[in-house]
């Protein structure tokens, strides 16, 4: 397993949501983004909790945040280099990030993002 304390690897994070164009960034709406060391499952690299831009109908003003969470620990298992960390912490962001928009799994697995 590749070695990477809490701080580092929070600012990958970091970086991978400075990758977001401005105009999706700015479209994110009441979503906290935060790093954990493992889940639930411990294989899952990432969540999506809330409800999706695309179903807020009714969602209200006073709702808790929406929430995606980053496992640094399952993404270091899976990774033999810095490089590696760097372009799977930018793929699960941008998949958490995805959700938040409304996008499914299987139509991220169509364009790429598995």
């Amino acid at each position: 397993m590749l070695e990477m304390d809490e701080e580092p690897f929070a600012e990958l994070v970091e970086e991978a949501l400075e990758l977001i164009p401005d105009a999706l960034r700015e479209l994110m709406d009441n979503v906290a983004i935060f790093v954990e060391d493992r889940g639930e499952d411990p294989d899952l690299l990432g969540v999506y909790e809330g409800i999706p831009l695309t179903e807020r109908h009714d969602y209200g003003g006073l709702a808790m945040p929406d929430s995606i969470v980053i496992y640094r620990l399952p993404i270091l298992e899976m990774c033999e280099t810095t490089d590696e960390v760097i372009e799977e912490v930018s793929i699960t962001v941008v998949h958490e990030i995805a959700h938040h928009f409304g996008i499914e799994d299987d139509r991220l697995h169509e364009l790429g993002w598995d």
